[in-house]
């Protein structure tokens, strides 16, 4: 299931049923309280976090709920993760079972560090000073 195209999550949420709106309302809130200081937006058309770039992305399905750390957030865990569905940057979270919430925060914690390290790293590049030409 894909719902219509939205402008903010809160009506992203409600386009689905409730069992599935309970879950995505769960999810919502560990993101928000595992990264505060994330922006909260929709982008290709499913709620989206991004802090020094890109945090994580979450989407409602017929089957499951998709969450998407990316690629690092998924190697990084992937003994954990290995019991659910999942692919280089995605995992499938059943709507029949509770969401790993522990797991949840500690990959999307794994990618506020992440991101702050290659904002430190950005800040710290000296840009090359201009030299003379030798005669």
């Amino acid at each position: 299931m894909q719902p219509n195209k939205t402008v903010d999550v809160e009506t992203y949420i409600l386009q689905f049923p409730k069992n599935v709106q309970i879950l995505l309302k769960q999810l919502r809130k560990t993101i928000q309280s595992a990264a505060p200081k994330a922006e909260e937006y929709i982008s290709w058309q499913m709620p989206a976090y991004k802090y020094y770039g890109m945090l994580v992305f979450f989407a409602g399905y017929k089957n499951h709920i998709g969450f998407y750390p990316g690629a690092n957030g998924i190697s990084a865990f992937v003994n954990e993760i290995a019991v659910y569905k999942f692919a280089k940057g995605s995992i499938q979270f059943p709507l029949d079972k509770p969401l790993p919430n522990r797991l949840i925060t500690r990959i999307i914690k794994y990618r506020v560090h992440e991101n702050e390290v290659k904002e430190e790293l950005k800040k710290m590049k000296i840009k090359k000073l201009p030299t003379k030409k030798q005669k």
